[in-house]
């Protein structure tokens, strides 16, 4: 079975096994958005344990 390469490109998986993903909407289009938006959309996040499951399954890591 293959794994859904879309969701490996925009996925990362820390050593202990945190799902890390970066924020959408920084392509273009920036003239309007302010600053303090912009620095927020930079940052990576954690994703919920709820969906962990679900991410791992569709990776092929479970």
């Amino acid at each position: 079975m293959k794994t859904y390469k879309a969701i490996a490109k925009r996925l990362k998986i820390t050593k202990r096994g945190k799902i890390i993903h970066k924020k959408t909407g920084l392509d273009h289009f920036r003239t309007k958005k302010s600053g303090k938006y912009i620095l927020a959309k930079r940052r990576e996040r954690k994703i919920s344990p709820v969906f962990k499951k679900t991410i791992l399954k569709t990776l092929k890591r479970i």
